[in-house]
């Protein structure tokens, strides 16, 4: 493939002596626009890529990244960096034509480099890509794998939300639901705060939740909803995929005509954009079977056609296989690498083991001293002990003789007061490390007298007495009109439980029932005034 650029370079630059060469002509001089390409610097030609690859002009970016992958190799760190960086968009740019092999290939050279360099910022990206592709084939196992190394490198929000709706589609796929609800529910609310380029694609992700679990309107809300945002923030694969799935769902309520259109208009748009080509093979193989169940069985058959030639081409199994001998090649140079390593380090060992013992007298002079001084230490330390206990004695007084002292009615009122708005008004007392300490900080008082008011006016311990809040709270959300989407742990940890057991005993001494009880007692009862409804 690299050779293959370089060629397209040649041709480029023998375009522009052409085009000079006939003064008659007064069409651009394309080769002179590559030409002065080759003369930028290495960061202002990586930053004309950006911009062609953000503005979807694919394959002139794609020739700009190979420009600085084929540049003679530098120590520069900062060349070395916009190297890794050109592999693995030029990599993004093959994933976005579904040539796998080539996107493994350039993800696996930006892989080696970015490991051999520690550019940390350039793994995440790869890890997360790389996942991508295994999710493609179905691997999710290894797919997971690379999301978490992208997880734990990530510290930009926005792409932090997008691995994350990565791992909750592994989740989902592998029918962990409760799991992949939580992932989608985090990736979802933290995007909406801040309008993410990935919500498009996070709302397209949550509608295959729903369709997996085979609620097709709500299915059908977030797919419209994604093609809403997609439009707005110009990401055609999200529009893509969501007018596929429009399509599908259509075709399954026998709606042909309305399935054709948002199918055709999937392929269509997939076709100029060059994009998520994968969508197209699935959206013949629904036209044919529409086409099939009008009795056009000719039309049926040139669909179906299509659909095998492209399923072939993408998702063929031997690209897998090659996939596979990339990494194993890609495996084997990193033991290379390890190897060359620990030579290196052990170079370094043997030229320490001459001033090992210079080193060695030095320290034992130094550690002679450091235990004169540690028992000096000691000395003191004995002595600050002594003072501790008396002054540990002396706070035990003071405490008890706070608990004999009467507290005012006023202060006790407006302690009271305090205590009362900042838990009925303050979401931190739903917080798993919310304590006595905490409440006693922000309302202005000390332990002792908050933990006294409480008693006195509600009859109950702290503990006692915040559980009632937090139960409140809990009866609240299970109370909601689509808290069927909350499962009890879910609920358990929202309202600051740390376990489902703590929750339920909670519960049922505030409530008398269990939390499954009451919700089904909830469901039930809206049931009911339902039906009521219905036949009135």
């Amino acid at each position: 493939m690299k050779k293959l650029l370089c060629c397209l370079l040649i041709i480029f630059v023998w375009l522009n002596v052409s085009f000079s060469q006939n003064p008659n002509s007064k069409t651009p001089q394309m080769g002179e626009t590559f030409a002065s390409f080759m003369k930028l610097p290495h960061q202002q030609l990586y930053d004309t890529a950006i911009y062609y690859h953000k503005n979807n002009i694919l394959d002139t970016a794609l020739i700009l990244y190979g420009i600085i992958i084929n540049a003679p190799e530098s120590s520069d760190s900062l060349q070395m960096l916009l190297t890794v960086g050109s592999l693995s968009m030029a990599g993004v740019i093959y994933l976005t034509y579904s040539d796998f092999r080539n996107a493994y290939r350039y993800m696996t050279d930006a892989l080696i480099l970015a490991e051999k360099y520690n550019f940390e910022s350039e793994l995440q990206i790869i890890y997360n890509n790389l996942g991508m592709i295994y999710f493609h084939f179905a691997e999710y196992d290894i797919a997971k794998t690379y999301y978490l190394k992208a997880l734990n490198l990530t510290d930009d929000k926005p792409k932090y939300f997008g691995v994350l709706t990565n791992i909750a589609s592994i989740e989902r796929e592998k029918g962990n639901m409760d799991s992949a609800f939580i992932y989608y529910d985090k990736a979802l609310t933290f995007s909406k705060s801040q309008n993410s380029v990935y919500l498009p694609a996070i709302l397209y992700d949550i509608s295959l939740f729903y369709k997996k679990t085979n609620q097709i309107d709500s299915t059908l809300y977030y797919c419209k909803y994604s093609v809403n945002e997609a439009k707005k923030k110009n990401d055609t694969r999200s529009l893509i995929e969501s007018y596929h799935e429009i399509g599908n769902i259509f075709f399954e309520k026998n709606q042909f005509d309305s399935a054709v259109f948002y199918l055709n208009l999937s392929n269509s748009i997939a076709v100029v954009e060059k994009q998520s080509i994968t969508v197209m093979p699935k959206n013949y193989l629904t036209l044919s079977k529409i086409e099939e169940s009008k009795g056009n069985i000719r039309k049926a058959f040139d669909y179906y056609k299509k659909y095998s030639s492209l399923k072939d081409s993408i998702y063929n199994n031997n690209i897998l296989g090659d996939i596979n001998q990339i990494q194993r090649q890609y495996e084997v140079s990193k033991t290379n690498r390890q190897i060359e390593q620990f030579l290196i380090e052990q170079q370094i060992k043997e030229r320490t083991i001459h001033y090992q013992k210079i080193i060695g007298m030095i320290t034992i002079g130094v550690l002679l001293l450091m235990i004169f001084v540690l028992f000096v230490i000691i000395l003191q330390r004995r002595k600050l002990i002594r003072a501790y206990k008396v002054l540990v004695e002396k706070n035990v007084e003071i405490i008890k003789f706070q608990q004999k002292v009467p507290i005012s009615e006023t202060f006790q009122k407006e302690l009271l007061h305090r205590i009362v708005t900042l838990m009925e008004t303050n979401p931190i007392i739903y917080d798993v490390e919310f304590s006595l300490e905490e409440l006693s900080k922000l309302v202005q008082s000390n332990q002792n007298y908050v933990s006294r008011v409480i008693k006195n006016h509600f009859h109950k311990n702290f503990r006692s007495f915040i559980n009632s809040y937090r139960i409140r709270e809990a009866q609240q959300l299970f109370s909601e009109p689509d808290a069927v989407k909350y499962s009890i742990e879910y609920v358990a940890n929202r309202v600051g439980f740390k376990s489902r057991n703590a929750f339920h005993d909670a519960f049922k001494e505030i409530t008398g029932v269990s939390p499954s009880f009451y919700v089904k007692s909830i469901h039930a009862t809206s049931s009911e005034y339902q039906e009521t409804c219905n036949e009135l």
